[in-house]
């Protein structure tokens, strides 16, 4: 057990009196559980890259409206300019940390390709008919020794912040790209050199503080993966905390052989806190991370570990591969996904430094009971996650990265990605499977594509920030 402050250091409603509500946004999380309307839609990021369909990529706004007579359908496609983008993760122009700001809108998607180094800009001001209005092309990224955009946060004051994973050849190191509030790059946010590897952030303005993880240079995860990658320590295994206004990495923690490419890095939502979490993948284990109140600086103890199971078809026990995470709007639950092993669950973080584990599906994947969904058989494990506001619905798709899925699901890219959905219920701690609820991108008319991250037009749990 770890010496971490407990939740009596974290207030569940915090004050916000320091500025008024007349941006985009929640004035709190609270409020976001309160006062935001159910999800009727998502906007999903969808890919063709390797798979057997010669066609762009696109953004897939899909119906979730349960009394839509199209509930469940991809109802519309925003196609893009070019082939080969890869699609993978995506952010909006501005969220509740720029509440404050009025006149400033959640309108446009900030829409980068991971492999091309290419940022589309999609106006969504008609949130069913979203259009694409610009894009800067690589040429204008790698003016800037970057490439590979990752995670798309809107920070305070209208503007966009990018994790870049590598320099302009594809190497180490990466950085961060900042656009304005024209979508214009303004340039690198942070000093060259600070980092080597990166992948997630989250930010903590109140209290100076942002957190980013490691993957690997693009050019080392692009192919797959190789075990002999990580015996060379080409993966990473660090987590850096920055001071938010300077740009500066003040700390940085080695997580150590069990702490192998931390992925997905989350801080509780209330702005008090600076406690947060962040998934292990290789070695599949989750950190608790948090500021110790005495000495100022920042500690990670693993909290939870998920065992590699045996199967026949592999020379090794297989790793769960927790490859997302994300907390509940009250900042009760962790959510995450176990792509290899087939399974999704929560935990109880009421106790951040002690997570209770509450409940778990097990579905697709390599040892899922559950392999097939109203007929259609699931050919991957659960990846990205999404969760209703209120905390009430827990989605996922199945794609994690086009390469890699090749590797460990080759016929998802064949079959195409599947997003399936889990009724919750945060006052028992359980999660149970809707089996009504299937969107098949096995159907869509240019033929089977990938699905990767999940996007609410107003707001979630994955992209939304306090001050």
């Amino acid at each position: 057990m770890s010496d971490a402050n407990t939740p009596s250091d974290v207030e569940p409603e915090h004050d916000h009196d320091h500025h008024d509500h007349e941006g985009p946004g929640y004035a709190t999380p609270q409020a976001a559980i309160e006062e935001g309307d159910r999800e009727k839609l998502a906007y999903v990021m969808s890919l063709y890259v390797g798979t057997d369909v010669d066609a762009p990529d696109f953004v897939a706004v899909v119906d979730l409206d349960p009394d839509s007579d199209t509930y469940c359908e991809i109802v519309d496609r925003i196609e893009l300019p070019n082939r080969g983008d890869e699609l993978h993760h995506f952010g909006w122009n501005a969220c509740s940390s720029s509440c404050h700001m009025e006149g400033l809108e959640r309108r446009h998607l900030i829409v980068p390709g991971q492999r091309s180094s290419r940022i589309h800009v999609i106006d969504a001001k008609d949130r069913h008919n979203p259009e694409l209005e610009t894009v800067i092309e690589p040429e204008e990224v790698f003016e800037y020794d970057l490439s590979a955009p990752h995670t798309v946060h809107c920070i305070p004051d209208g503007e966009i912040l990018i994790s870049m994973l590598g320099d302009a050849d594809g190497e180490l190191p990466g950085g961060f790209l900042e656009l304005n509030d024209d979508f214009e790059i303004e340039g690198r946010w942070e000093p060259p050199g600070e980092i080597e590897m990166n992948y997630d952030y989250w930010y903590q303005p109140r209290q100076n503080v942002m957190v980013s993880s490691e993957w690997a240079a693009p050019k080392t995860y692009y192919p797959g993966f190789d075990l002999e990658d990580v015996e060379a320590g080409n993966y990473g295994q660090r987590l850096h905390f920055w001071d938010w206004e300077d740009g500066t990495v003040e700390q940085t923690i080695d997580l150590g052989e069990e702490g192998l490419i931390p992925l997905e890095v989350r801080f509780l939502h209330t702005p008090e806190s600076t406690h947060g979490f962040v998934g292990a993948a290789l070695s599949s284990n989750i950190f608790h991370f948090w500021r110790d109140g005495e000495s100022g600086e920042y500690r990670a103890e693993k909290v939870i570990d998920f065992e590699s199971r045996e199967h026949d078809d592999w020379d090794m026990p297989v790793p769960a591969l927790p490859t997302d995470i994300l907390i509940s709007m009250d900042d009760r639950y962790l959510f995450g996904s176990n792509w290899l092993h087939g399974e999704v669950w929560m935990y109880d973080i009421s106790d951040p430094s002690n997570p209770r584990r509450a409940d778990s599906l097990s579905v697709g994947g390599t040892f899922g009971e559950v392999q097939e969904v109203q007929g259609r058989e699931l050919s991957a494990g659960p990846q990205m996650i999404q969760l209703s506001l209120d905390g009430e619905r827990l989605y996922w798709t199945t794609s994690l990265f086009s390469s890699w899925d090749e590797q460990f699901y080759p016929e998802e890219g064949e079959r195409g990605s599947v997003m399936l959905k889990a009724d919750v219920d945060p006052r028992k701690g359980t999660i149970e499977l809707d089996e009504d609820f299937l969107v098949d991108w096995g159907e869509c008319p240019e033929g089977p594509a990938r699905a990767h991250e999940i996007r609410w037009p107003d707001g979630d749990c994955t992209s939304d920030v306090w001050q």
